[in-house]
Protein backbone atom coordinates (compact mmCIF):
# COMPACT_ATOMS: atom_id res chain seq x y z
CA UNK A 1 0.00 0.00 0.00
CA UNK A 2 1.10 3.36 -0.84
CA UNK A 3 0.01 7.13 0.06
CA UNK A 4 -0.17 9.42 -2.57
CA UNK A 5 -2.31 13.08 -2.53
CA UNK A 6 -5.20 14.42 -4.56
CA UNK A 7 -2.99 16.20 -6.68
CA UNK A 8 0.39 15.25 -8.21
CA UNK A 9 2.19 18.39 -7.33
CA UNK A 10 1.86 18.53 -3.99
CA UNK A 11 3.65 16.84 -1.22
CA UNK A 12 1.66 12.76 -0.55
CA UNK A 13 -1.19 12.95 2.01
CA UNK A 14 -1.22 10.18 4.54
CA UNK A 15 -5.27 10.43 3.84
CA UNK A 16 -5.64 9.32 0.39
CA UNK A 17 -4.55 5.64 -0.82
CA UNK A 18 -3.90 4.22 -3.63
CA UNK A 19 -4.51 0.48 -3.28
CA UNK A 20 -3.79 -1.88 -6.28
CA UNK A 21 -4.14 0.96 -8.65
CA UNK A 22 -6.97 1.78 -7.30
CA UNK A 23 -8.05 5.18 -5.50
CA UNK A 24 -9.74 4.81 -2.02
CA UNK A 25 -11.11 8.48 -1.16
CA UNK A 26 -9.06 10.38 1.66
CA UNK A 27 -10.40 9.24 5.12
CA UNK A 28 -8.14 6.88 6.72
CA UNK A 29 -10.38 3.60 7.97
CA UNK A 30 -9.88 3.47 11.77
CA UNK A 31 -10.37 0.42 13.61
CA UNK A 32 -8.16 -1.65 11.28
CA UNK A 33 -10.64 -2.11 9.01
CA UNK A 34 -8.92 -2.79 5.37
CA UNK A 35 -9.89 0.26 3.08
CA UNK A 36 -10.48 -2.42 0.47
CA UNK A 37 -12.84 -3.78 2.50
CA UNK A 38 -14.61 -1.04 3.45
CA UNK A 39 -14.88 0.14 -0.59
CA UNK A 40 -16.23 -2.90 -1.26
CA UNK A 41 -19.11 -1.92 1.27
CA UNK A 42 -19.89 1.48 0.04
CA UNK A 43 -22.63 2.32 -2.43
CA UNK A 44 -20.31 3.52 -5.27
CA UNK A 45 -17.11 1.48 -5.42
CA UNK A 46 -19.09 -2.00 -4.16
CA UNK A 47 -19.69 -3.17 -8.16
CA UNK A 48 -17.98 -2.63 -11.14
CA UNK A 49 -19.66 -4.73 -14.00
CA UNK A 50 -22.22 -2.85 -15.42
CA UNK A 51 -22.36 -2.73 -19.24
CA UNK A 52 -22.62 0.25 -21.37
CA UNK A 53 -26.54 0.52 -21.84
CA UNK A 54 -26.18 0.78 -17.74
CA UNK A 55 -24.68 4.05 -18.60
CA UNK A 56 -27.61 5.10 -20.97
CA UNK A 57 -30.51 4.57 -18.90
CA UNK A 58 -28.92 6.00 -16.11
CA UNK A 59 -28.30 8.83 -17.73
CA UNK A 60 -31.58 9.30 -19.40
CA UNK A 61 -32.69 8.78 -15.53
CA UNK A 62 -30.59 11.36 -14.05
CA UNK A 63 -31.07 13.89 -16.91
CA UNK A 64 -34.56 13.66 -18.28
CA UNK A 65 -37.55 14.14 -15.22
CA UNK A 66 -39.43 16.76 -13.51
CA UNK A 67 -37.11 19.40 -15.63
CA UNK A 68 -38.79 18.59 -18.97
CA UNK A 69 -42.46 19.15 -17.81
CA UNK A 70 -41.86 22.50 -17.22
CA UNK A 71 -39.74 23.12 -20.66
CA UNK A 72 -42.68 24.58 -22.53
CA UNK A 73 -43.74 27.11 -19.42
CA UNK A 74 -39.90 27.82 -19.75
CA UNK A 75 -40.05 28.79 -23.30
CA UNK A 76 -43.55 30.29 -22.68
CA UNK A 77 -40.79 33.41 -20.86
CA UNK A 78 -38.49 33.06 -23.41
CA UNK A 79 -39.91 33.32 -26.37
CA UNK A 80 -39.76 31.87 -29.85
CA UNK A 81 -36.20 33.12 -30.61
CA UNK A 82 -34.13 32.83 -27.58
CA UNK A 83 -36.13 29.51 -25.97
CA UNK A 84 -34.84 27.46 -29.20
CA UNK A 85 -31.42 29.45 -29.33
CA UNK A 86 -30.80 28.25 -25.27
CA UNK A 87 -32.54 24.81 -25.57
CA UNK A 88 -30.05 23.88 -28.22
CA UNK A 89 -27.11 25.77 -27.07
CA UNK A 90 -27.79 23.54 -23.29
CA UNK A 91 -27.89 20.68 -25.29
CA UNK A 92 -24.40 21.38 -27.04
CA UNK A 93 -23.14 22.75 -24.18
CA UNK A 94 -23.72 20.07 -21.62
CA UNK A 95 -23.18 17.49 -24.04
CA UNK A 96 -19.40 18.27 -24.26
CA UNK A 97 -19.32 19.00 -20.63
CA UNK A 98 -19.83 15.45 -20.14
CA UNK A 99 -17.79 14.45 -22.33
CA UNK A 100 -15.02 16.22 -20.80
CA UNK A 101 -15.50 14.45 -17.10
CA UNK A 102 -15.78 10.87 -18.97
CA UNK A 103 -12.66 12.10 -20.50
CA UNK A 104 -11.21 13.25 -17.00
CA UNK A 105 -12.37 9.83 -15.23
CA UNK A 106 -9.17 7.89 -15.58
CA UNK A 107 -6.62 10.45 -16.94
CA UNK A 108 -4.05 8.94 -14.13
CA UNK A 109 -2.92 5.60 -14.80
CA UNK A 110 -4.14 2.80 -12.56
CA UNK A 111 -6.18 5.43 -10.84
CA UNK A 112 -9.99 6.03 -11.12
CA UNK A 113 -11.77 9.65 -10.15
CA UNK A 114 -14.81 7.52 -8.62
CA UNK A 115 -16.72 10.53 -7.41
CA UNK A 116 -16.79 14.29 -8.62
CA UNK A 117 -15.41 15.24 -5.49
CA UNK A 118 -12.43 12.92 -5.92
CA UNK A 119 -12.05 14.96 -9.23
CA UNK A 120 -12.58 18.16 -7.51
CA UNK A 121 -9.60 17.10 -5.26
CA UNK A 122 -7.09 16.59 -8.19
CA UNK A 123 -7.23 19.49 -10.56
CA UNK A 124 -7.62 22.13 -6.87
CA UNK A 125 -5.97 20.05 -4.16
CA UNK A 126 -7.10 17.68 -1.59
CA UNK A 127 -9.29 20.46 0.89
CA UNK A 128 -9.64 22.78 -1.74
CA UNK A 129 -11.16 20.23 -4.20
CA UNK A 130 -13.53 18.89 -1.41
CA UNK A 131 -14.70 22.81 -0.36
CA UNK A 132 -15.65 23.67 -3.93
CA UNK A 133 -17.64 20.52 -5.15
CA UNK A 134 -19.08 18.62 -2.18
CA UNK A 135 -21.22 21.54 -1.15
CA UNK A 136 -22.51 21.71 -4.60
CA UNK A 137 -22.76 18.28 -5.32
CA UNK A 138 -24.97 18.06 -2.39
CA UNK A 139 -26.96 20.84 -3.07
CA UNK A 140 -28.00 19.64 -6.45
CA UNK A 141 -28.60 15.98 -4.94
CA UNK A 142 -30.63 16.74 -2.16
CA UNK A 143 -32.33 19.75 -4.75
CA UNK A 144 -32.83 17.18 -6.85
CA UNK A 145 -34.55 14.57 -4.00
CA UNK A 146 -36.62 17.33 -2.54
CA UNK A 147 -38.44 18.55 -5.68
CA UNK A 148 -38.77 15.05 -6.94
CA UNK A 149 -40.44 14.30 -3.54
CA UNK A 150 -42.68 17.52 -5.08
CA UNK A 151 -43.15 16.48 -8.51
CA UNK A 152 -44.26 13.10 -7.44
CA UNK A 153 -46.92 14.08 -4.48
CA UNK A 154 -48.29 16.49 -7.06
CA UNK A 155 -48.28 14.09 -9.85
CA UNK A 156 -49.99 11.61 -7.50
CA UNK A 157 -52.47 14.16 -6.30
CA UNK A 158 -53.43 14.86 -10.39
CA UNK A 159 -54.24 11.16 -10.97
CA UNK A 160 -57.21 11.32 -7.58
CA UNK A 161 -58.40 14.32 -9.11
CA UNK A 162 -58.47 12.74 -12.68
CA UNK A 163 -60.01 9.88 -11.39
CA UNK A 164 -62.34 11.32 -8.90
CA UNK A 165 -63.25 14.46 -10.07
CA UNK A 166 -65.61 14.91 -7.40
CA UNK A 167 -64.20 13.47 -4.77
CA UNK A 168 -63.29 14.64 -1.37
CA UNK A 169 -60.46 17.00 -2.03
CA UNK A 170 -57.15 15.69 -0.26
CA UNK A 171 -53.65 17.83 0.91
CA UNK A 172 -50.75 17.83 -1.14
CA UNK A 173 -48.96 17.07 1.48
CA UNK A 174 -50.59 13.39 2.21
CA UNK A 175 -49.83 12.35 -1.59
CA UNK A 176 -46.31 13.66 -1.03
CA UNK A 177 -46.02 11.20 2.25
CA UNK A 178 -47.60 8.63 -0.19
CA UNK A 179 -45.31 8.88 -2.68
CA UNK A 180 -42.09 9.08 0.04
CA UNK A 181 -43.27 5.74 0.96
CA UNK A 182 -41.67 3.49 -1.37
CA UNK A 183 -38.45 4.95 -1.52
CA UNK A 184 -38.25 4.23 2.79
CA UNK A 185 -38.11 0.30 1.09
CA UNK A 186 -36.02 1.55 -2.40
CA UNK A 187 -33.20 3.27 -0.40
CA UNK A 188 -31.89 0.24 1.56
CA UNK A 189 -30.79 -1.10 -2.37
CA UNK A 190 -26.78 -1.36 -1.48
CA UNK A 191 -25.45 -0.04 -4.58
CA UNK A 192 -25.80 1.80 -8.54
CA UNK A 193 -26.00 -1.79 -10.12
CA UNK A 194 -28.50 -2.75 -7.30
CA UNK A 195 -31.24 -0.30 -8.73
CA UNK A 196 -30.28 -0.75 -12.39
CA UNK A 197 -33.92 -2.07 -13.41
CA UNK A 198 -35.47 0.94 -11.13
CA UNK A 199 -33.42 3.12 -13.26
CA UNK A 200 -34.26 1.35 -16.64
CA UNK A 201 -38.28 1.18 -15.66
CA UNK A 202 -38.13 5.33 -15.36
CA UNK A 203 -35.94 6.03 -18.45
CA UNK A 204 -38.81 4.18 -20.09
CA UNK A 205 -41.01 6.10 -18.54
CA UNK A 206 -39.63 9.24 -19.26
CA UNK A 207 -39.42 8.82 -22.97
CA UNK A 208 -43.34 7.34 -22.58
CA UNK A 209 -44.60 10.61 -21.09
CA UNK A 210 -42.92 12.61 -22.70
CA UNK A 211 -43.90 11.39 -25.63
CA UNK A 212 -47.52 11.88 -24.26
CA UNK A 213 -47.39 15.36 -23.29
CA UNK A 214 -46.19 16.38 -26.95
CA UNK A 215 -48.96 14.32 -28.18
CA UNK A 216 -51.90 14.88 -26.58
CA UNK A 217 -50.98 18.46 -26.88
CA UNK A 218 -50.85 17.73 -30.90
CA UNK A 219 -53.94 16.13 -30.55
CA UNK A 220 -55.65 18.85 -28.73
CA UNK A 221 -54.87 21.37 -31.35
CA UNK A 222 -53.72 25.07 -31.09
CA UNK A 223 -55.42 26.72 -27.94
CA UNK A 224 -58.10 29.29 -29.78
CA UNK A 225 -57.15 32.70 -29.30
CA UNK A 226 -53.05 31.82 -28.87
CA UNK A 227 -50.92 34.10 -27.50
CA UNK A 228 -47.05 34.24 -27.71
CA UNK A 229 -46.46 37.41 -25.65
CA UNK A 230 -44.69 37.39 -22.70
CA UNK A 231 -46.56 36.13 -19.96
CA UNK A 232 -46.06 39.12 -17.81
CA UNK A 233 -47.12 42.36 -19.15
CA UNK A 234 -44.90 44.94 -16.91
CA UNK A 235 -40.95 45.48 -18.00
CA UNK A 236 -39.86 44.17 -14.34
CA UNK A 237 -41.82 41.03 -14.51
CA UNK A 238 -40.80 40.22 -18.42
CA UNK A 239 -36.76 40.08 -16.94
CA UNK A 240 -37.81 38.01 -13.77
CA UNK A 241 -39.90 35.63 -15.99
CA UNK A 242 -36.63 35.33 -18.39
CA UNK A 243 -34.19 34.52 -16.05
CA UNK A 244 -36.22 32.01 -14.00
CA UNK A 245 -36.40 30.09 -17.16
CA UNK A 246 -32.95 30.29 -17.31
CA UNK A 247 -33.03 28.35 -14.22
CA UNK A 248 -35.62 26.22 -15.74
CA UNK A 249 -33.22 25.09 -18.59
CA UNK A 250 -30.51 24.39 -16.67
CA UNK A 251 -32.36 22.13 -14.27
CA UNK A 252 -32.93 19.94 -17.50
CA UNK A 253 -29.65 19.25 -18.02
CA UNK A 254 -28.51 18.25 -14.61
CA UNK A 255 -26.97 14.82 -15.33
CA UNK A 256 -23.78 15.56 -14.60
CA UNK A 257 -23.74 15.66 -10.75
CA UNK A 258 -24.05 11.63 -11.02
CA UNK A 259 -21.82 11.08 -14.30
CA UNK A 260 -18.46 10.25 -12.00
CA UNK A 261 -20.59 7.80 -10.24
CA UNK A 262 -22.14 6.21 -12.69
CA UNK A 263 -18.85 5.38 -14.64
CA UNK A 264 -17.33 3.63 -11.76
CA UNK A 265 -19.63 1.07 -11.46
CA UNK A 266 -18.28 -0.21 -15.36
CA UNK A 267 -15.09 -2.45 -15.57
CA UNK A 268 -11.89 -1.20 -16.85
CA UNK A 269 -8.29 -2.32 -17.70
CA UNK A 270 -5.65 -0.54 -19.56
CA UNK A 271 -6.65 -2.31 -22.59
CA UNK A 272 -10.18 -1.74 -22.61
CA UNK A 273 -10.90 1.50 -20.29
CA UNK A 274 -14.15 2.22 -18.78
CA UNK A 275 -14.03 5.56 -21.00
CA UNK A 276 -15.05 3.61 -24.21
CA UNK A 277 -18.42 1.82 -23.02
CA UNK A 278 -19.80 4.49 -21.00
CA UNK A 279 -19.30 7.11 -23.84
CA UNK A 280 -21.45 5.11 -26.26
CA UNK A 281 -24.12 4.70 -23.39
CA UNK A 282 -23.92 8.72 -23.42
CA UNK A 283 -24.46 9.27 -26.84
CA UNK A 284 -27.40 6.72 -26.88
CA UNK A 285 -28.51 8.50 -23.77
CA UNK A 286 -28.33 12.21 -25.38
CA UNK A 287 -30.24 11.43 -28.39
CA UNK A 288 -32.87 9.92 -25.95
CA UNK A 289 -32.86 13.35 -24.05
CA UNK A 290 -33.40 15.21 -27.79
CA UNK A 291 -36.55 13.44 -28.31
CA UNK A 292 -37.68 14.08 -24.68
CA UNK A 293 -36.99 17.60 -24.61
CA UNK A 294 -37.17 19.27 -27.91
CA UNK A 295 -40.66 17.86 -28.67
CA UNK A 296 -42.60 18.42 -25.59
CA UNK A 297 -40.72 22.34 -25.21
CA UNK A 298 -41.81 23.54 -28.95
CA UNK A 299 -45.25 21.53 -29.41
CA UNK A 300 -46.30 22.88 -25.65
CA UNK A 301 -45.72 26.26 -26.50
CA UNK A 302 -47.16 26.09 -29.60
CA UNK A 303 -50.53 24.79 -28.90
CA UNK A 304 -51.07 26.29 -25.57
CA UNK A 305 -48.76 29.68 -25.82
CA UNK A 306 -48.22 31.89 -22.34
CA UNK A 307 -51.00 29.71 -21.04
CA UNK A 308 -49.25 26.62 -19.81
CA UNK A 309 -48.83 25.80 -17.00
CA UNK A 310 -45.53 25.06 -15.38
CA UNK A 311 -46.14 21.03 -15.53
CA UNK A 312 -47.24 20.42 -19.09
CA UNK A 313 -49.18 17.54 -18.12
CA UNK A 314 -51.78 19.81 -15.75
CA UNK A 315 -52.42 21.82 -18.83
CA UNK A 316 -53.91 18.75 -20.64
CA UNK A 317 -56.88 18.32 -19.68
CA UNK A 318 -58.11 15.63 -21.42
CA UNK A 319 -58.75 12.15 -22.31
CA UNK A 320 -58.61 11.12 -18.30
CA UNK A 321 -57.00 7.79 -19.08
CA UNK A 322 -54.20 9.47 -20.81
CA UNK A 323 -53.28 12.35 -17.98
CA UNK A 324 -53.83 9.68 -15.43
CA UNK A 325 -51.37 7.18 -17.31
CA UNK A 326 -48.84 10.57 -18.12
CA UNK A 327 -48.90 11.42 -14.10
CA UNK A 328 -48.24 7.28 -13.59
CA UNK A 329 -45.35 7.42 -16.00
CA UNK A 330 -44.08 10.56 -14.13
CA UNK A 331 -44.17 8.93 -10.58
CA UNK A 332 -42.17 5.64 -11.82
CA UNK A 333 -39.77 8.05 -13.43
CA UNK A 334 -39.32 9.97 -10.17
CA UNK A 335 -39.20 6.88 -8.45
CA UNK A 336 -35.79 5.86 -10.19
CA UNK A 337 -34.25 9.73 -10.18
CA UNK A 338 -34.48 9.94 -6.71
CA UNK A 339 -32.93 6.89 -5.78
CA UNK A 340 -30.35 7.79 -8.49
CA UNK A 341 -29.60 10.73 -7.07
CA UNK A 342 -29.82 10.05 -3.66
CA UNK A 343 -27.39 6.91 -4.15
CA UNK A 344 -23.88 9.18 -3.87
CA UNK A 345 -25.62 11.05 -1.04
CA UNK A 346 -25.56 8.07 1.01
CA UNK A 347 -22.33 7.37 -0.42
CA UNK A 348 -20.68 10.58 1.01
CA UNK A 349 -22.89 9.83 4.59
CA UNK A 350 -21.69 6.18 5.16
CA UNK A 351 -18.66 7.14 4.02
CA UNK A 352 -17.76 9.94 6.69
CA UNK A 353 -19.55 7.62 8.99
CA UNK A 354 -16.97 4.89 8.62
CA UNK A 355 -14.21 6.24 7.59
CA UNK A 356 -13.78 9.29 9.59
CA UNK A 357 -16.34 8.90 12.43
CA UNK A 358 -15.01 4.94 12.99
CA UNK A 359 -18.57 3.57 12.98
CA UNK A 360 -18.62 0.05 12.18
CA UNK A 361 -20.02 -0.88 8.43
CA UNK A 362 -23.23 -2.49 9.06
CA UNK A 363 -27.51 -2.68 7.62
CA UNK A 364 -28.11 -0.65 11.69
CA UNK A 365 -25.90 1.90 9.97
CA UNK A 366 -27.08 2.17 6.47
CA UNK A 367 -30.80 1.42 7.59
CA UNK A 368 -30.97 4.32 10.13
CA UNK A 369 -28.85 6.91 7.90
CA UNK A 370 -31.18 6.22 4.62
CA UNK A 371 -34.04 6.71 5.90
CA UNK A 372 -33.68 9.90 8.08
CA UNK A 373 -32.25 11.65 4.42
CA UNK A 374 -35.80 10.21 3.25
CA UNK A 375 -37.70 12.05 5.89
CA UNK A 376 -36.06 14.47 5.62
CA UNK A 377 -36.37 15.17 1.65
CA UNK A 378 -39.75 14.20 2.14
CA UNK A 379 -40.30 16.93 5.40
CA UNK A 380 -38.45 19.39 3.19
CA UNK A 381 -41.08 18.98 0.29
CA UNK A 382 -44.00 18.84 2.38
CA UNK A 383 -43.27 22.21 3.56
CA UNK A 384 -41.91 24.22 0.59
CA UNK A 385 -43.99 22.46 -2.88
CA UNK A 386 -43.03 25.44 -4.82
CA UNK A 387 -42.77 23.25 -7.74
CA UNK A 388 -41.62 25.75 -10.48
CA UNK A 389 -40.08 28.67 -8.27
CA UNK A 390 -37.96 25.63 -6.86
CA UNK A 391 -37.04 24.36 -10.58
CA UNK A 392 -35.66 27.86 -11.41
CA UNK A 393 -33.62 28.39 -8.10
CA UNK A 394 -32.00 25.21 -7.99
CA UNK A 395 -30.79 25.10 -11.70
CA UNK A 396 -29.67 28.48 -11.46
CA UNK A 397 -27.90 28.72 -8.47
CA UNK A 398 -26.51 24.90 -8.11
CA UNK A 399 -26.79 22.59 -11.31
CA UNK A 400 -25.19 25.34 -13.54
CA UNK A 401 -21.85 25.03 -12.19
CA UNK A 402 -21.59 21.45 -11.89
CA UNK A 403 -22.81 21.61 -15.38
CA UNK A 404 -22.01 24.42 -17.42
CA UNK A 405 -18.78 25.02 -16.32
CA UNK A 406 -17.06 23.31 -13.14
CA UNK A 407 -15.85 20.63 -16.11
CA UNK A 408 -14.31 23.16 -17.59
CA UNK A 409 -12.51 24.69 -15.23
CA UNK A 410 -11.17 21.78 -14.28
CA UNK A 411 -10.08 20.52 -17.47
CA UNK A 412 -8.13 23.78 -17.94
CA UNK A 413 -6.77 23.15 -14.94
CA UNK A 414 -5.28 19.73 -15.82
CA UNK A 415 -4.90 19.70 -18.90
CA UNK A 416 -3.70 23.08 -19.96
CA UNK A 417 -4.89 23.17 -23.50
CA UNK A 418 -2.84 25.60 -25.33
CA UNK A 419 -3.84 29.57 -24.65
CA UNK A 420 -6.34 30.90 -27.94
CA UNK A 421 -6.49 27.09 -28.97
CA UNK A 422 -9.99 25.85 -30.04
CA UNK A 423 -10.29 23.69 -26.75
CA UNK A 424 -8.95 27.12 -24.41
CA UNK A 425 -11.68 29.08 -26.21
CA UNK A 426 -14.77 26.48 -26.04
CA UNK A 427 -13.99 25.99 -22.20
CA UNK A 428 -13.66 29.78 -21.65
CA UNK A 429 -17.03 30.55 -23.54
CA UNK A 430 -18.48 27.62 -21.27
CA UNK A 431 -17.56 29.55 -18.47
CA UNK A 432 -18.51 32.80 -19.16
CA UNK A 433 -21.94 31.56 -20.05
CA UNK A 434 -22.29 28.82 -17.27
CA UNK A 435 -20.89 32.14 -14.33
CA UNK A 436 -23.89 34.34 -16.26
CA UNK A 437 -26.56 31.93 -15.77
CA UNK A 438 -25.30 31.06 -11.70
CA UNK A 439 -25.44 34.70 -11.30
CA UNK A 440 -29.10 35.62 -13.13
CA UNK A 441 -31.24 32.37 -13.06
CA UNK A 442 -31.83 32.46 -8.95
CA UNK A 443 -33.04 36.10 -8.83
CA UNK A 444 -35.78 35.40 -11.02
CA UNK A 445 -36.84 32.29 -9.35
CA UNK A 446 -36.55 33.74 -5.65
CA UNK A 447 -39.21 36.08 -6.93
CA UNK A 448 -41.21 33.17 -8.36
CA UNK A 449 -41.02 31.51 -5.07
CA UNK A 450 -41.76 34.73 -2.79
CA UNK A 451 -45.09 35.25 -4.66
CA UNK A 452 -46.01 31.78 -4.36
CA UNK A 453 -45.49 31.90 -0.32
CA UNK A 454 -47.41 34.88 -0.34
CA UNK A 455 -50.45 32.89 -1.12
CA UNK A 456 -49.51 29.47 0.15
CA UNK A 457 -50.60 27.71 3.71
CA UNK A 458 -48.34 25.11 5.45
CA UNK A 459 -49.10 21.70 5.06
CA UNK A 460 -52.25 22.47 2.87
Amino acid sequence: MTTQGGNGNKEPSSLAFVINGEYVMWFDCGQGEPSEKIDDWLPITSSRNAKWWYSTFHNVTAMVGAGVLSLPYAMSQLGWGPGVVILILSWIITLYTLWQMVEMHEMVPGKRFDRYHELGQYAFGEKLGLYIVVPQQLIVEVGVDIVYMVTGGKSLQKIYNSAQPNGKPIRTTYFIMIFASCHFVLAHLPNFNSIAMVSLAAAVMSLSYSTIAWGASIHKGVEPNIDYSPRASDTAGKVFHFLSALGDVAFAYAGHNVVLEIQATIPSTPEKPSKGPMWKGVIFAYIVVALCYFPPALIGYWVYGNKVEDNILISLEKPTWLIIMANAFVVIHVIGSYQLYAMPVYDMIETVLVKKLHFKPSLMLRFVTRNLYVAFTMFVGMTFPFFGGLLGFFGGFAFAPTTYFLPCVMWLAIYKPRRFSLSWFANWICIILGVLLVILAPIGALRSIILSAKSYKFYS
